[in-house]
């Protein structure tokens, strides 16, 4: 049997040859879910001219991949102890991380190419399975190309898998496995273009769960089991009217799966459910009881399926067309896995309804922004560098229209890759920053030393304790900033902000405007720390120009004043 790559599909594969011709640092392709990749990785098999080993986690991937590749009348070996085979020979083996990890020496000889399908699962430690793994490999030949997919290319405990992407933009300065991501298909393109199911998206259709209150914890970034279950618990009275709703909504369906946060959870929800036609899929469901339920629901002898966390990968039944989320979700990654599970095409399938109950959904085609949202109404805003040019993706704050009135950036996510040696060189333009009091030099606004020359620079809560301990410093925690044009006692114009706290007392600074020297003072000293919008060009030489553009200026948390003479002196500024 032959078979023909979809443009997108050859678009990565040519990527892929590109790169490792020149270079042999590790990379990452990124598809969306239903995009493929066992095509591409049976391409990239098949023309490789050394032996191939492809590695994934769970054994249904293992299967999957190989069953896609000798159905193009080529032979491959299978290394999984769950499917019962230990193949060693073969010049592409398919294997389960678990059992290759596991292989006698030997069995590392000879590769020339890894492909690691949901790459996202390496981590950066030292001592998993994965990293054992590619070690050996690496032993046997340090001219090992090694090449990952994924449909999400980042983990919630450390970010993004791969440092650089092949549009310009620098994912993290962090020393990662993963270098470059070679090549990305978009969600929305592979819509577009008919290669995936629309996705209707539901937002609580009758009810939801409240867990607006809900925090990951600083250090996982996952929510709590336990806090998942207290809340469940106090709003079990809305699980009824959830179940019922998503019934009454799938009479037209022919694939249901429910996402769930806990097993008492989906035990709960499918007592609920019609007996006959539903099942249960946990971790702990005994393999063969699992595999049996998932083949009734491919069959469709089944037609709800409720699940707690095991179907986000490596599960393919294209006829599902409803997704019911029961549960939060800590990223829009993970989000992306669930809702995948109902895109893929099949033959009198039209759309695939997402429906909602947590009243925190993401939107499945907004970038990717790993920092943590600042506050609850912003939203992904594109932010083009003063520098280079590159649209960076940060979170702001729009107005009506759309248009970006603030964002939180810090620094340009561009960079440029060296033509000769790959080396990637960061923008490194900085929107905020604080300076070194000892060298000048930029540094981010929450570094502790500085960059340039080690000094060690004063936090924001140490210059509030401090302050706060000192005799001649006045802290205010302001509440508002209005700006009005005065004159001195010689008669000369200046602009006077002055920052008010609850109470209505104010501490003001002055700006004149006679000269080009003092509008440039007027920038180093506010404009710099207030512009909502760093990087956007703004010239401010008068006080009406100021007074004028005063929105565009963010209010200080905290001022720091000292005394000097008789009156109080803005010396520091304390923003969110």
């Amino acid at each position: 049997m032959t078979y023909t790559l979809r443009p997108y599909q050859q678009e990565a594969v040519e990527a892929t040859l590109k790169h490792f011709r020149k270079s042999r640092k590790p990379a990452v392709i990124v598809l969306p879910t239903g995009a493929g990749k066992s095509l591409v990785i049976a391409e990239l098999a098949r023309i490789a001219k050394g032996r191939v080993l492809v590695l994934t986690h769970v054994k249904e991937l293992v299967e999957q991949n190989h069953a896609k590749y000798c159905s193009y009348d080529l032979t491959a070996g299978i290394y999984s102890a769950g499917l019962g085979r230990k193949d060693s020979n073969e010049k592409v083996i398919f294997g389960g991380i678990q059992s290759v990890a596991n292989a006698p020496e030997e069995f590392y000889k000879d590769f020339s190419l890894l492909i690691v399908d949901e790459c996202h699962r390496i981590s950066n430690d030292d001592d998993t399975q994965y990293s054992q793994v590619i070690r050996k490999i690496f032993e046997q030949n340090p001219y090992l190309c090694v090449l990952g997919l994924t449909a999400t290319p980042y983990r919630l405990d450390s970010g993004w898998i791969y440092r650089y992407h092949h549009s310009g933009r620098l994912r993290t300065d962090a020393p990662l496995f993963f270098q470059k991501c070679l090549y990305e298909l978009p969600l929305q393109k592979m819509i577009d273009d008919g290669y995936l199911t629309p996705p209707v998206q539901i937002d609580a259709p009758v009810a939801s769960y409240d867990f607006s209150e809900l925090r990951p914890d600083s250090t996982t970034n996952r929510y709590s089991l336990k806090e998942i279950e207290e809340i469940l618990k106090s709003q079990r009275r809305v699980t009824p009217i959830i179940v019922q709703n998503i019934v009454e909504l799938s009479r037209d369906r022919r694939g249901v799966l429910l996402f769930t946060s806990s097993v008492r959870h989906a035990e709960e929800i499918l007592q609920i459910l019609p007996e006959d036609i539903s099942a249960l899929v946990v971790g702990n469901t005994p393999g063969q009881e699992r595999d049996e339920i998932l083949q009734r629901f491919k069959n469709q002898d089944l037609k709800f399926l409720v699940n707690v966390s095991v179907l986000t990968t490596g599960f393919d039944a294209p006829h599902v067309d409803l997704i019911a989320i029961l549960r939060p979700t800590e990223s829009v990654s993970l989000y992306q896995q669930i809702v995948g599970r109902g895109l893929r095409l099949y033959e009198g399938k039209k759309d695939c309804l997402i429906l909602d109950y947590t009243g925190v959904p993401h939107d499945i085609y907004k970038p990717q922004i790993h920092d943590r949202k600042p506050t609850n109404d912003a939203v992904a805003v594109k932010v083009e560098c003063p520098m280079c040019q590159h649209d960076n993706d940060f979170w702001g704050i729009t107005d009506g229209e759309g248009e970006v009135v603030e964002h939180y950036g810090r620094k340009c996510q561009g960079a440029i890759e060296d033509p000769d040696n790959g080396e990637i060189v960061p923008c490194g333009f900085r929107y905020r920053y604080k300076n070194c009091d000892r060298c000048g030099a930029e540094n981010d606004i929450a570094a502790r030393t500085c960059l340039t020359c080690g000094n060690a620079l004063v936090d924001d809560e140490a210059k509030l304790k401090e302050a706060y301990a000192a005799r001649d410093a006045h802290v205010m925690r302001t509440d508002s900033m209005y700006f009005e044009k005065k004159e001195d006692a010689k008669g000369r114009e200046r602009l006077e902000i002055r920052y008010y706290d609850h109470d209505g007392q104010h501490l003001s600074e002055v700006f004149f405007f006679d000269s080009q020297s003092s509008a440039k003072v007027f920038f180093y000293n506010f404009i710099r720390m207030h512009y909502r919008t760093p990087g956007v060009p703004l010239d401010i030489d008068s006080i009406e120009e100021a007074i004028e553009a005063r929105s565009k200026f963010r209010l200080p948390l905290f001022v720091i004043a000292r005394k000097q003479g008789k009156y109080w002196r803005v010396r520091e500024k304390i923003f969110y």
